[in-house]
Parts: C-alpha cells; sequence; structure tokens
C-alpha cells in the first residue's frame, strides 16, 4: 500500500470510486460500507440498467422465467452513488482521475471491476442473427427467438455454449453446437474428463459437431471449412471472453499476456491507490504457485472484500482462495473447485457414464482440485478439504459410497 494511500486511510473524506457495475464492483462497495468504510462511494456503470446478476441470463430470464436479475442492495440506504449509463475511457493516475464519456471524476482510491467481453467471431459484425450472450440486453435480444423455436446453431461447446444449448432445447429449438477442438470444454478440462461429456449433447437432442471450424456466417447459415451449410435462423457466438481492459491503454497500469490488470496478492495494482478485482484482473495464488485468471461468479463475489479490508487498511488481507465455478447443463449440476494444472494423478469416484461422479486431482497426497457432477455433497467436502490442505487416502478416495471427508490419510 502506498504512504499516500496509508495517510488517507483515517479520512472519512476518501472518495472511492469503483469502475464496473457488476459483481465484482457491486460487491466492492457493498463491502466497503459493511467494513465500515465512511467516506463517498461512487458505482460507474457502462449499462444503464440497475447492476444485475449475470448468470440467470442463460437460464430464467433467457426461457422468460423472470423478467431481470437486478441485486437486491438498496444503493441509496448504503449511500452509494450509482452512476450508470457511463462509459469509462481510461485514467490518469498522476491525477488519480477517471475519466468518462460524461467527464472526468476525481478519486482518492480506484477499484477496476470491468469484467470480461465476450470475444467475437470474426466476419460476423452487422451479419443478421448473429448473437453473444453477455448482457441483459442480449439475453432480451435472444428470448424471442427462443420463443419462435428457431434453428439455432451455437459455436463454441465451453460452459456458456452448453448452457445456452441447454435454455434452446429446453424452449424446443433445433440446435448444433459446433467446436473447433476434438470435444467440448477443451480448454477448461482435460480429455479424459471432458470426454463423458460429450454424450449429454445428444441426449438432450442437441447435435455436437467436433473438429468443426466456421468459414463464414451468412443470413441464414452457417458454413463450416469442410463446406457443410449448416442452416441457422440464429447464430450464438460463445467462444470464450477476454478482460474488458482496453480502456487502460496509456494508464501506465501493468497488463498481463491476456490482457488482464496484473495485481499483486491484496489486488492492488502496479500504481498508487489503484485496486484490480474479477475477470478483468489475475492473481498469484500461494496455494497454486502461480498467478491465476478466474472468469468466474465467485471470484467476483469473493475478491471485493480484500479490496475493501486492504482499502480501509486495517489489516493487510491477502487473496488467495480455492477457485469455484458451477453450471447447469443438460438436467446435470456441474461444480468445479480448486486448479487441476500442478495435479499428478486423477481418481474417478463413480461411473462417468451414470448420472453422479466426481473427479478429484492430487499433487502427492494432497486434494488440488476436483469436479463433481450431480455430487454437491463431494463438492462442500472437497472444498474445504482443498482450503485445509489434508492429506488424502487415495483408495478410500475412489470409493463414491464413503463420503470424501472420511477419505482423510
Amino acid at each position: 500500500m502506498s504512504e499516500q494511500t496509508q495517510q488517507r486511510g483515517t479520512s472519512p473524506a476518501r472518495r472511492v470510486v469503483v469502475a464496473g457495475a457488476g459483481m465484482a464492483g457491486v460487491q466492492t462497495a457493498v463491502a466497503l460500507r459493511e467494513q465500515g468504510f465512511t467516506g463517498t462511494v461512487t458505482l460507474i456503470g457502462a449499462e444503464p440498467h440497475q447492476p444485475y446478476d449475470r448468470p440467470p441470463l442463460s437460464k430464467a430470464v433467457l426461457l422468460g422465467k423472470s423478467e431481470g436479475s437486478a441485486f437486491d442492495v438498496d444503493f441509496d440506504a448504503l449511500g452509494i452513488e450509482l452512476r450508470l449509463g457511463c462509459e469509462v475511457l481510461g485514467v490518469r493516475p498522476a491525477d488519480h482521475e477517471l475519466d468518462t464519456e460524461s467527464g472526468s471524476v476525481p478519486y482518492d482510491v480506484l477499484v477496476l471491476a470491468t469484467g470480461a467481453e465476450p470475444i467475437r467471431l470474426p466476419g460476423t459484425e452487422g451479419v443478421p442473427g448473429v448473437h453473444l450472450l453477455r448482457t441483459l440486453d442480449d439475453a432480451e435480444r435472444l428470448r424471442p427467438v427462443l420463443a419462435r423455436q428457431h434453428d439455432i446453431v451455437v459455436v463454441g461447446a465451453g460452459w456458456i455454449g452448453a448452457e445456452f444449448a441447454t435454455a434452446a432445447r429446453e424452449a424446443g429449438c433445433a440446435v448444433t453446437v459446433v467446436e473447433a477442438a476434438d470435444r467440448p470444454l477443451a480448454g477448461a478440462l482435460p480429455a479424459e474428463v471432458a470426454a463423458p461429456m460429450t454424450a449429454w449433447y445428444a441426449d438432450s437432442g442437441a447435435v455436437l459437431r467436433t473438429h468443426a471450424r466456421v468459414r463464414r456466417v451468412e443470413p441464414g447459415a452457417v458454413i463450416l471449412d469442410d463446406g457443410a451449410r449448416l442452416p441457422a435462423d440464429a447464430v450464438v457466438v460463445g467462444i470464450g471472453a477476454r478482460p474488458a481492459t482496453a480502456w487502460l491503454a496509456g494508464s501506465g497500469i501493468e497488463l498481463g499476456a491476456h490482457g488482464e490488470v496484473l495485481a499483486d496478492d491484496r489486488l492492488r495494482t502496479s500504481v498508487p491507490d489503484v485496486y484490480a478485482v474479477g475477470d478483468c484482473a489475475s492473481f498469484p495464488s500461494g496455494r497454486y504457485g502461480e498467478r491465476l485468471l478466474v472468469h468466474h461468479w465467485d471470484n467476483a463475489l469473493q475478491g471485493p472484500r480484500t479490496v475493501a479490508a486492504n482499502i480501509l487498511g486495517e489489516t493487510s488481507a491477502v487473496y488467495d482462495p480455492v477457485p469455484y465455478f458451477w453450471s447447469e447443463q443438460f438436467g446435470r449440476f456441474v461444480q468445479y473447485a480448486g486448479h487441476h494444472a500442478a495435479a499428478d494423478t486423477v481418481l474417478w469416484r463413480g461411473d462417468p457414464s451414470g448420472p453422479a461422479w466426481t473427479v478429484c486431482w492430487l499433487r502427492g497426497d494432497r486434494l488440488v482440485a476436483l469436479l463433481a457432477v450431480g455430487r454437491p455433497r463431494d463438492l462442500a467436502q472437497g472444498r474445504r478439504l482443498i482450503e485445509a490442505g489434508t492429506p488424502m487416502n487415495a483408495e478410500l478416495l475412489v470409493d463414491p459410497a464413503k463420503p470424501m471427508k472420511a477419505a482423510t490419510a
């Protein structure tokens, strides 16, 4: 923490400005008040809507079961100033000013929480019927598409592609998912773990085409590299997201290889009085011995508490979570905790062709990650075992009839 920040720590007139009104930004503002911050808090969001939660967009909102997913937060009662429909354009750390399309905003402490933005499929700009699914407006544009039970092509068999395909099949649409890799979730899971998920598509009535690259999209069709022509009343692109940080160019705030803000273990950036949290930032994990970039809801929920604690400066809070996320797809509840990259052993609990099973990754005798399909108790117990670094007994761990907490060494 800079000397400048420490000197300001006891001043009730301090101004905290939060850039980004998604989960990470909202929770930062709320955490500041919950932890006793008495200065001004300004939350700036590019979208005009009341701040909202994103997971329901690919589920209840998309299917018309809910009109929205606004956070249940009384911003007025908390003394949080909202500036919505206001895009951030840049930051000048030397002047302690944030530039927005509505003018400059002075700050004493700035929190970067601008999240991530979806990667667009090259060549689809301006082509009618091509959609993304990231914002409330995206979901509202897609809702009537599902209601009309169109033929839909989904590009990308990642988490968002699978969740959208699930909703589209529930709505009665004909769905084809095209994936350039040899399996779904190729960027997230090892081949042997993702392999059982391939059958989920056919079981739901969706068609999954792997090794399928899109040559071009034209009105009413998707043309693949092999010449195949797929009818498409609508195309939904889900090929990943990148940190929304292009606006930081020239600010001096250090970015990483993926364009993310490089935060330290207290979520401070490379310049004084600026923090970064959520999808737009990576952080060094002492637990896993590497820098993590986590594009998931739980990270945007947990990180703000660390940011708020460090802004108040009463204690020095280190951020080193066990990453966690979940996905609802094809009638299955999929949960993941940890980080499996450094694991040296993979163990299975249960039959992956069945409705409920778990994969465990170990490094030595310590659990470092697990993926649970329809086994939420495994996830809850496993997450605690990862956090505690508890030695595990592999022979007991592979028995799905035994609770994970009983499979210790």
